[in-house]
Order: C-alpha cells, then structure tokens, then sequence
C-alpha cells in the first residue's frame, strides 16, 4: 500500500505542504519543516515562521535527525507504532502546543513546564520522544527570545524552569539549535538573564556553558561567550561574592578555558584573580571545586606572559598556589599548583622568594613523603632543584 494511503501521524507531516517529511529541518522558533516547503516559503520573500508569523532574525536551518530517524522507524515496522506510542506522544504534543499557543496565559506554561519536569524526572525514558518533537529550540526560543523588561515574580520563575528543563534536555539533544544565540539580540537575553536572574539563574546559566561547551557544534558559541566582557566580568562577580553560587562559576570558567582562544580574554577580564580567591576560600570547605579551579589556573598561567604576570601581581596569587601543592584530603590539583610554580619561578624572583615565604619547601616536603604518584613527585623534585639552582645563581 502506498504511504499515500496511509494514516500519516501529525507529527510526520510538513506544516506547509501537510505531506509526509522526507528531510525534516527545524527553525530557530523550534518548529520543523520539510526542507523543499521551508525553502520555497523562504524563496517567495517570507523571513517569518509560517506556524508561528515569528520575525525569523536567524533563517538557519537545522536537520532534525531525531525525526528523520522516529519517520524511518515508522516505514520499517509497516507504517505502525506500537499501541503505546500514540498515548504517549500525543500528550506530549499537547503539551507543546500549550507552550506554543499566544493564547496560553503564564500560569498555563508555568503549569505545562512543571509537568515537563515531573515527566522527565519520573519517566526518563520519555525524554527522547521531547526531543523528537522539537522541545529543546521551543524552550531555548522561549527562554532566550524577547524577555518581559520587568523580568520579576512569575515570569522569572517561567525563565528559571525553562531553564531547568533544557539543562535536562542537552545531554539527549543535538546541539545546534542553541547556535540561535550566536544572533545578537538572543545573546543579549541571556547576559541580562545572567545579570539579573536569581543566584540559580546565574548557576544555572553557567551549567549551560559548561554544556555547551562539550560539543563541536557549539564551539564558535563557546568562544563568543567566552570574549564576551559582561559575561566574564558577571562570572567574577560570582566567584568573588558568593561561595555557594561559586561552584558553578569554576565549572564556567574551566570549559571556556579549554578553548585556546579564550584564554586571553579570560586573563584580560580578571579571572586569574577570581580563581585565587577561590581557591584561597576553600580552605575551610570539606568539598569543593578546588581542584578544577587550580587546573584551571595553570591553563591560563601557561598560555600566556600575561597570566604569570597577573599570579605574580596578585599578593595572594603565589600563596593560594602553593596551598595546592599538598592538601591531606586529597592530591587533587597538586600537579597544576606544581607546573604553575615551575613556570612563574623559572621566570620570576619575586616569585620563588615568595613561594619560598609561603612555605612550598615544608609542602614539597610532605608531598614526597605521601602516596602520591610517582609522577607527582618527579615534578616535585623538579621544583625543589630549581628553587635551589636559582638561589646558588643568585649567591
């Protein structure tokens, strides 16, 4: 029988041409369209969504291989789904169409939204089938279009609970359709949601980045974000004000730092500084992100002259280092703090007669007498001929 002739579920079907999607992309608005119809649409002069009328600023177009995958299977089991896929997609087409509808008032997307959540933390299995339909560009539009200027009581709790939906979301998804930020206007959004969100906000946003960060598809919005001063200067507010909220912040920080040409930006901003107090903060905290802070630190010392000049100007920035040198909860850090000290007392006096106050012989000490590994404490071998090679020199 021809596919014709077949009950083509909705989902299958192009909006425009209402026949079956054959090569399913998707817009920024989160809707999905055939690509010869979107095309065509786009041909005559139309720069608008066709469902929605939204004033497209981005006509990218996204495959959506969800779909194109969900149609292949539905042509390979005969042009049927299991008795249970209609009953649950269909809710959660319905669902979507609430977030969609301009009819719908805030409490009803609020209400849609929490039973979003609800669903994808008790029925994880369901999550794909969110994706599928296209969830992840309709939250991220809604979260990072046009934001209410007043940006207070309910609406902020609609944005925190996109949010949390989407982080949910992203390690399922395909990354693309949150390259909508690389448009100025919805970067925008998302500095003013980072400047004047709630601390969960700001945490929250910084999980977006470390996300984003993990995949190929977003890496030229990962250096955008990662040059962008606001943004920097907001993460070293975090840093700095807030330990509870810092942790999220060093998560920031250290995925934008594995991209190179970061590097400088975070330096000239200040985030050498950030990461210091950090560091220097945890030292009456059981858990923390220490760590990867220090990690973090040598990326941007050994990047560039800039970074060892900033550690040596910071009063704190020799000391905090050395700390990490040897901790007796862990080794975690030890190998950074240890390269980090290598490469600003080869270059510095200041430096080693500082390390040398701070106490780095009694730690190197203590490090060659633990369980550390072998590795470590080569370097720490290294560090001690070179602070005792530099101080015959200077005799």
């Amino acid at each position: 029988m021809k596919e014709a002739q077949m009950t083509i579920p909705h989902l299958f079907r192009c909006p425009i041409s209402l026949d079956l999607f054959s090569d399913p992309v998707t817009l920024s608005t989160g809707q999905t369209y055939d690509r010869s119809s979107i095309e065509r649409w786009f041909a005559f002069g139309n720069l608008t969504c066709p469902v929605t009328m939204q004033k497209l600023h981005d006509p990218s177009l996204v495959p959506n291989h969800n779909l194109r995958h969900l149609i292949e299977q539905w042509r390979q089991m005969g042009h049927h789904f299991h008795p249970e896929y209609s009953t649950t997609i269909d809710p959660l087409l319905y669902l979507k169409r609430n977030l969609e509808s301009p009819h719908s008032t805030l409490q009803d997307k609020l209400q849609t939204l929490e039973k979003i959540r609800v669903l994808m933390d008790e029925t994880p299995s369901k999550t794909p089938f969110l994706l599928q339909i296209g969830f992840l560009p309709l939250l991220s539009q809604l979260l990072f279009g046009k934001l209410d200027p007043q940006f207070s009581g309910k609406y902020a709790d609609f944005e925190e609970k996109l949010l949390s939906c989407i982080l949910k979301l992203i390690p399922f998804g395909e990354f693309q359709c949150l390259n909508m930020l690389k448009e100025e206007s919805k970067l925008e959004s998302f500095l003013v949601l980072f400047e004047n969100g709630s601390g969960m906000m700001k945490q929250n946003l910084c999980r977006f980045v470390g996300a984003i960060s993990s995949s190929p598809e977003t890496r030229e919005l990962c250096a955008m974000i990662g040059r962008n001063h606001r943004f920097l200067q907001g993460i070293d507010h975090l840093i700095q004000q807030n330990f509870e909220t810092s942790e999220a912040g060093i998560e920031a920080i250290s995925a934008l730092c594995c991209f190179e040409s970061n590097r400088e930006s975070l330096v000239r901003e200040g985030l050498i500084n950030g990461l210091i107090t950090y560091i220097l903060n945890t030292e009456t905290k059981e858990r923390s992100s220490a760590g990867t802070a220090m990690t973090t630190l040598e990326q941007l010392v050994g990047s560039e002259r800039s970074g060892i000049e900033a550690l040596i100007k910071d009063p704190r920035g020799v000391k905090a280092v050395v700390k990490m040198v040897f901790r007796v909860s862990d080794h975690g850090g030890s190998e950074s703090a240890l390269n980090s000290l290598i490469m600003v007392c080869y270059e510095s006096l200041e430096a080693r007669e500082k390390a040398i106050g701070a106490g780095v012989l009694t730690q190197l000490l203590l490090l060659l007498q633990s369980q550390c590994s072998c590795r470590i404490k080569s370097k720490a071998r290294t560090l001690l001929k070179l602070l005792r090679s530099k101080w015959d020199e200077e005799q």
